[in-house]
């Protein structure tokens, strides 16, 4: 779930660059000699996915006390359903248009409309940033032997952690601001053997708990019983924590990528693809990050509880009380499968999520400061992040600000949805700013703000868990930009009738 890393693709997300001399058709559709071939998208996908922010999400998982067949079938399912996602929702708008998702929302909803979208967009990355992070300073723990975070810990708890994360920000800042090319050259040494590392997690969780349970594997069926009973039993999750069972897992594995899919910011890289069905390579980053990753780090936390003797709901609440309660980090939890390889596979893994994140905010920020240059406008974001990352909650939480994450974007994918789709089936004008001459769409700010204020309400007035207020906000984003479009177009002639540049025209 992280942000882009490698391939062709990645470049389109990131802007001009000074000098490149590369055309990036930032104001133009993509032309035809442009076009990227399925493996382009396969080596983005898959390397995308299976990044630092994998060592923090599967033991999560384990935290909210999942059961074997929740988390294995509910990944199978919701990674499906965002693979779907991908191919039904932004792929065909993607290869029609051939736009960005800024241009197409500029057209859509107007210039300052779009200045509060890339405001939201840049801080959002911040935090995401700051988690990878605190990703990478929980390996530094290790080697320099300081207290690391709790659990429920919300604040820096140490001078040392402080300090560890200063000295893993400061380079990702550095890296990010040097430019893209520097970026995509950390990623590309670092990703394909991130991914062997990760299956080496499993496979070594898989053995200790095999070892610590005296059996040995006979078959599928052996395995199966080792999961249910020894590593996703399900039972009381950690205190603190919410409880998850299939919904929840199947939701998070939908929506996790929300902004990407259903929140569209994926046209910028599929207005490359020659066709949309290309959109399937997703799915290799699904299955490869989002399910084998997820699962391997899953399976190391809890490892570590059984370790702890931590193996039923009376022993978890015993040792909470007493303050002995092991928190998900993955440095630790690496270090004590895979040793020093397992300490270098954290702190790249976060580097290489970071990198990226910082560089889009950076981009996002500057979009709003344009006379600024890119080179400070990415160090300070550099810095914000860092500062972020000396508080733990932001990396313990991390579940539930992905949710939100996705939950903040996703009322513009519905906009450019129905622009794209519905508006003149319904004889209305699509891209209404660019054919009326506004800087700014009340109907398209009216719909973000009228659903988010819904989806709040759903959680904190009706107790709908975050991980489910989306699907619903969707819909309700959609039905409120017809209807307040309506209302906005209403006896008012737009001068001309502009087409997409694609089938929707």
């Amino acid at each position: 779930m992280a942000a882009r890393t490698q391939a062709e693709p990645v470049e389109v997300m990131a802007g001009s660059q000074s000098g490149s001399g590369v055309n990036e058709y930032e104001r133009t559709p993509v032309p035809r000699s442009a076009l990227l071939h399925f493996k382009s998208f396969i080596g983005m996908y898959a390397g995308e996915h299976c990044a630092g922010t994998e060592l923090m999400i599967g033991p999560l998982f384990v935290a909210a006390g999942v059961s074997a067949f929740d988390v294995v079938v509910g990944l199978i399912v919701g990674n499906a359903l965002a693979v779907l996602s991908w191919m039904l929702l932004t792929a065909p708008i993607a290869t029609r248009a051939r736009l960005t998702l800024y241009y197409q929302l500029e057209k859509i909803c107007g210039r300052r409309l779009v200045v509060i979208y890339n405001l939201v967009n840049g801080v959002m990355f911040c935090f995401l940033a700051g988690a990878m992070v605190t990703v990478s300073a929980t390996a530094l723990s290790v080697w320099f032997d300081f207290p690391t975070p709790a659990l429920d810990d919300w604040y820096p708890n140490g001078v040392g952690w402080i300090l560890a994360v200063v000295a893993v920000g400061i380079p990702i800042a550095v890296v990010a601001a040097a430019g893209y090319n520097m970026v995509a050259r950390v990623a590309n040494i670092a990703a394909p053997w991130m991914v062997l590392v990760f299956l080496a997690f499993g496979l070594v969780a898989l053995r200790d708990f095999m070892g610590a349970s005296d059996t040995t594997i006979q078959g599928p069926a052996g395995l199966w019983h080792l999961a249910t009973t020894e590593i996703w039993r399900g039972g009381d999750p950690l205190p603190g924590r919410t409880k998850f069972g299939f919904a929840h897992i199947m939701f998070f594995a939908w929506f996790c990528n929300m902004a990407m899919h259903i929140g569209m910011s994926d046209l910028s890289v599929f207005r490359y693809a020659r066709k949309s069905w290309y959109a399937v390579a997703s799915a290799a980053g699904m299955y490869i990050g989002h399910f084998m990753a997820w699962l391997s780090a899953s399976m190391l936390f809890a490892f570590q509880l059984r370790a702890a003797g931590l193996i039923n709901d009376e022993a978890i609440r015993a040792a909470d009380a007493a303050g002995t309660l092991p928190a998900p980090l993955p440095g630790p939890l690496a270090h004590g499968a895979c040793g020093l390889a397992g300490l270098i596979c954290v702190i790249i893994a976060g580097w290489t999520t970071a990198n990226p994140t910082i560089y889009r905010a950076g981009l996002a920020f500057q979009a709003i400061l344009p006379k600024s240059r890119r080179f400070t406008v990415t160090m300070v974001t550099g810095l914000i992040a860092t500062a972020a990352a000396t508080f733990p909650a932001l990396a313990m939480q991390l579940l539930g600000f992905v949710a939100l994450y996705g939950m903040l974007l996703m009322p513009m994918g519905a906009v450019v949805f129905v622009d794209f789709w519905l508006m003149k089936r319904l004889g209305l004008s699509n891209n209404y700013a660019e054919r009326a001459g506004r800087v700014f769409n009340p109907a398209a700010f009216l719909t973000w703000f009228i659903t988010l204020g819904l989806c709040v309400l759903l959680v904190f007035k009706a107790n709908v868990e975050i991980y489910f207020v989306s699907l619903p906000g969707w819909f309700m984003a959609v039905i409120l930009y017809i209807a307040l479009s309506k209302l906005l177009q209403r006896g008012v002639p737009v001068p001309g009738h502009a087409t997409s540049a694609g089938g929707a025209a």
